[in-house]
């Protein structure tokens, strides 16, 4: 036999027994010590090694075995690219596996115990992302082995995706818009929101990727770009919490005096259970009106979904409470004068 087989033989038989070996050493660190540990983070990544390394010992077996005999140089060059296509592989393999079982464990034991829904809604499309960067890697790495220029495809690719990302420059806007409402947290799921710049204002049902979905007070679904909520003005009724005061503008008649009109209509505010009575009771003379004196009056309640109920309360207890009072709510009134016309003379021209 000759000595480069005799070699070979032995590195295999090597290969062989290190393979089998090392399966159950990872085997034994798996029962022993990653299954005492509290979390499966370990277990994740045994599991992601034991095939990519048990192939590995296997072909790098056969990779030192090989070069044990004497060939030529387009065979050796075959065989080494074959051979570093084959560890890629391998290491692709995984990396693959590695990140997809991060991913499970973290949206098994993480995920669901976290208080956002941020990573509810960026883990998918995070894992499908890392996987195609890490595709596309391999692709290039291999294609670079083979002495396929690159160039000209990493520029190709470079060109469609700005084309594509000019294309779709609304779409991508309201992603990142939405990626950073949901790490800013302006408002969550749950939360009566104004917006403004759109005069529209509900209940948030879901923070999606590309819109914000309100139902609004007359059950009507609105689907609001994020990109429109992130450069907008945006109220939140629910933060800090639900309390919230209302107010109203009532007009007395000139020549009222002030403080009786004032405190009819604190009292009559007080009176209320619906009125937060520890909170204070205001009427606050504002303005000199076209037709009355303009009172704000304003209180606070407990919850801001009953800000339109109560307001119909407050003016229909003020509205009696000064008119009981002999206090008189003055109506717009407009003077007119009727300016008699002028006469108009007019002087005919007779022809010269």
């Amino acid at each position: 036999m000759r000595p480069g087989l005799e070699k070979a033989i032995l590195i295999l038989a090597t290969a062989v027994l290190l393979g089998w070996l090392s399966r159950y050493l990872l085997m034994w660190v798996s029962t022993r010590l990653v299954r005492r540990t509290r979390t499966a983070l370990d277990d994740v990544i045994i599991e992601a090694i034991n095939f990519p390394l048990r192939t590995f010992i296997f072909i790098a077996g056969l990779d030192l075995a090989r070069r044990q005999f004497v060939m030529s140089v387009a065979w050796q060059t075959t065989l080494d690219r074959s051979f570093f296509v084959i560890y890629a592989v391998l290491g692709y393999i995984f990396l693959y596996r590695l990140i997809s079982g991060i991913m499970r464990w973290y949206a098994r034991e993480v995920m669901l115990k976290t208080a956002t829904d941020l990573d509810d809604k960026f883990l998918d499309l995070f894992r499908r992302l890392t996987l195609t960067l890490l595709t596309l890697i391999l692709i290039v790495i291999v294609l670079g082995e083979f002495g396929i220029e690159i160039s000209a495809l990493v520029t190709t690719l470079g060109i469609g995706s700005l084309a594509l990302a000019l294309a779709a420059q609304t779409t991508l806007g309201d992603m990142f818009a939405g990626f950073t409402i949901m790490i800013d947290q302006p408002f969550k799921v749950g939360d009566r929101i104004e917006i403004q710049d759109i005069n529209t204002w509900g209940d948030v049902v879901e923070i999606g990727l590309r819109s914000t979905r309100i139902l609004t007070r007359d059950n009507r679904m609105v689907s609001v770009p994020n990109s429109v909520i992130g450069k907008g003005l945006i109220v939140n009724y629910s933060d800090p919490n639900t309390k919230y005061r209302v107010e109203t503008h009532v007009q007395v008649a000139y020549g009222t005096d002030i403080e009786r009109a004032r405190q009819v209509m604190i009292e009559a505010i007080q009176q209320q259970d619906w009125v937060m009575a520890n909170e204070r009771i205001e009427a606050l003379f504002l303005q000199f009106g076209d037709s009355g004196l303009v009172f704000r009056v304003r209180c606070w309640i407990e919850h801001y979904v009953e800000t339109r109920r109560i307001l119909d309360k407050m003016n229909t207890v003020l509205y009696h409470a000064l008119n009981e009072a002999g206090i008189e709510i003055p109506f717009p009134q407009r003077d007119l004068r009727v300016v008699e016309p002028v006469p108009v003379i007019q002087v005919s021209r007779s022809a010269s």
